[in-house]
């Protein structure tokens, strides 16, 4: 898509999103600092703190391209009620297949050289194994 000076910025939830990050990242070095016995020195801090401004940018740019993520609130929107059956990830576009089809049984594989479809076919040594 080509940039639109005109698309709304969600800034609000970019903070969001970034606070709920450096909560996180800040939480971790904590605890990754406390247990190797090592001084949590302010410079992670202040990397984690200027890592903001540049999130913030970068979302900014990529949403006056186009670019918007779903909310969790709609990915859980679009996820089918418990219970009902799931179908393949197969191609069933390019091949044609309706859902029906797609959703039925998978048909056995012909055997082939390496599968187990009954008494081996190699013939026996004559010759005793050397032990």
């Amino acid at each position: 898509m080509a940039w639109d000076s005109s698309r709304p910025v969600p800034l609000r939830r970019l903070v969001r999103e970034w606070l709920i990050y450096a909560g996180i990242a800040s939480v971790g070095f904590v605890i990754f600092y406390k247990v190797e016995n090592r001084e949590i020195k302010p410079s992670l801090f202040l990397g984690l703190a200027s890592s903001g401004p540049m999130y913030i940018l970068f979302g900014a740019v990529m949403a006056k391209f186009g670019y918007q993520r779903k909310t969790m609130k709609e990915i859980r929107a679009n996820r089918p009620a418990p219970g009902t059956p799931r179908v393949p990830r197969t191609s069933s576009r390019s091949t044609g297949a309706t859902v029906a089809e797609a959703a039925g049984p998978r048909p056995k594989p012909p055997p082939t050289r390496r599968t187990s479809t009954g008494p081996s076919q190699h013939r026996k040594s004559t010759k005793p194994k050397r032990r």
